[in-house]
């Protein structure tokens, strides 16, 4: 039995079919064989019945009971019609059952063994099998009439033995039929055998139970979302990491990949089914790593394997970490400057010009403190008020002025402050890197209100701006006005924003100012804390 269990699966369904053709072929033969006897009894006694019925109605029968000694005529002529009909007994009997005519001349005169009594009453179709004085027989008993009286009864039957045998002439016909039928069956299940041999590569049961324990244990698993895409895009598995982070629905199993609701660029990438790697897609609350590679056996292309990794916390990591650089590097600057700004005044001093050094350092002072008081006054969140100051150090040391406009408001609880912060912080970039491109006088301008049940921020700067066809290509992951040879990732900024901004249900436009410079707004429904 344990070698049994080491089969293949292949092989054990090969000899599992082949048992069960045997046992049906078996069953089948036997109950053609039983059919075929019970019709070869019937046939018999049909024949016995129309044998009986012709001498019943023969004259010279007729006239043979006329005479003294009806058995003169009756058994020459019973024993002719016995030779000519194949039958293994002809007898004429009385009403009463006493034989006048029987293959052995020694029972003439004795009692038929049998039932002769429907035939007595006159009964025409009366047939049995019986055990007579030469054995086990099939017979017909039938009345002969005259002048509508029962006058005399006539038995014709052949034996159990000579039915048997012509039954088993037929029976070799039976098998040849079986063994054909089952050397079809045995054809066709070595055919079924070899093609499930290719596909479960020889496996057993066991083998094949353990891989898919083994297979979707680790699918699931996994911390990577993982996809398998058959060669027309639809979806053949899905593990719990690939539905958290595009949000599949239930029933994904089967649906092309752009027809569960994915963003239209991201499904378009998954149908295709090219080569890709590391690739930075945006879902609607996620930005994901997509690789994919073609799935190959045996030469033959059967889909993809798609690879999916979250990049929304390290994004955000990436995020708060420039933004701790930048103000690093702010401070450094600042720090800079400020000891370029003390030697200054400590040399107007040594040079006894009192009066210059204190209006120096005074203006320089509210130069400073004009910015973070507006900042400060005017944004409630204070991670983005101090994004605002880093970035205005930031541009200052890039040529580029980062401007507050008066009365700006930004009130807390619009938002998280990590979303606003990329909010912000990528129009900030945005418009510093388009801003330091542009000519001089460089600038960027950053205005917040809020009105209306609702925050409006908006960013501005000098830049060349951005064509009327492009406005809304702009959004789009991937388009940007830089080339990406410095080897980052371009044209994810204000994708991100415009995400982070519909999260909150808010909505993000691309405008231009009165003087052509390009101008990014953001509006945010105000939600307080």
């Amino acid at each position: 039995m344990q070698g049994v269990r080491a089969w293949s699966l292949a092989r054990q369904l090969f000899a599992l079919q082949a048992a069960i053709v045997v046992v049906v072929l078996a069953g089948v033969s036997l109950a053609t064989y039983l059919q075929l006897d019970e019709a070869n009894h019937d046939a018999t006694a049909e024949e016995m019945l129309a044998v009986a019925h012709t001498l019943a109605v023969s004259p010279d029968l007729l006239a043979a009971l006329a005479a003294p000694d009806p058995t003169v005529v009756l058994q020459p002529l019973s024993e002719r019609v016995r030779a000519d009909t194949a039958t293994d007994f002809v007898v004429v009997m009385t009403p009463q059952g006493v034989r006048w005519s029987h293959p052995n001349p020694a029972e003439i005169g004795h009692r038929f063994l049998g039932t002769i009594a429907p035939a007595a009453r006159g009964e025409t179709q009366f047939t049995e099998t019986y055990t007579g004085t030469l054995g086990p027989s099939v017979r017909a008993v039938v009345p002969v009439f005259d002048a509508g009286r029962v006058v005399a009864l006539v038995s014709v039957g052949r034996s159990v033995t000579a039915v048997t045998a012509e039954l088993e002439r037929r029976v070799p016909l039976v098998l040849a039929a079986a063994t054909a039928a089952l050397l079809l069956a045995a054809a066709g299940s070595w055919l079924v055998s070899r093609w499930l041999r290719r596909s479960t590569h020889d496996l057993g049961p066991a083998e094949l139970a353990r891989m898919y324990e083994y297979y979707d244990a680790v699918l699931h698993a996994v911390r990577e979302g993982l996809l398998l895409l058959d060669r027309d895009g639809r979806v053949q598995l899905a593990n719990d990491e690939a539905r958290r982070l595009l949000r599949l629905p239930p029933d994904v199993q089967g649906r092309r990949a752009d027809a569960v609701g994915l963003p239209a660029e991201l499904g378009a990438a998954f149908v295709t089914g090219a080569a890709r790697d590391d690739e930075i897609h945006l879902t609607a609350d996620r930005i994901v790593v997509v690789s994919q590679k073609p799935a190959r056996w045996a030469g033959r292309h059967l889909g993809s394997v798609v690879t999916l990794r979250d990049h929304t916390e390290l994004r955000e990591l990436v995020s708060e970490l420039q933004t701790v650089k930048g103000f690093a590097d702010s401070l450094h600057a600042q720090a800079h400057e400020a000891a370029n700004q003390l030697h200054t005044v400590v040399s107007l001093i040594e040079l006894g010009r009192a009066d210059e050094a204190l209006a120096f350092a005074s203006a320089e002072l509210e130069v400073a403190q004009h910015l973070t008081d507006a900042v400060m006054a005017g944004i409630a969140v204070p991670e983005l008020a101090a994004l605002v100051i880093g970035k205005a150090a930031e541009a200052g040391e890039r040529g580029v002025e980062l401007q507050v406009a008066d009365g700006t408001r930004v009130p807390a609880g619009v938002a998280d402050p990590r979303d606003l912060v990329t909010i912000v912080g990528n129009l900030l970039d945005n418009a510093v890197d388009a801003a330091q491109d542009g000519p001089a006088p460089r600038w960027v301008r950053f205005t917040g209100a809020a009105r209306g049940g609702a925050v409006e921020m908006r960013v501005t700067d000098s830049g060349a701006g951005i064509a009327a066809e492009d406005a809304e290509r702009a959004f789009q992951r991937g388009w940007s006005t830089k080339n990406g040879d410095d080897g980052h990732v371009r044209g994810i900024g204000l994708a991100l924003v415009r995400r982070a901004a519909q999260r909150y249900g808010g909505t993000v436009r691309l405008t231009g100012d009165p003087e052509g410079h390009t101008e990014l707004a953001v509006v945010l429904p105000l939600v307080r804390a």
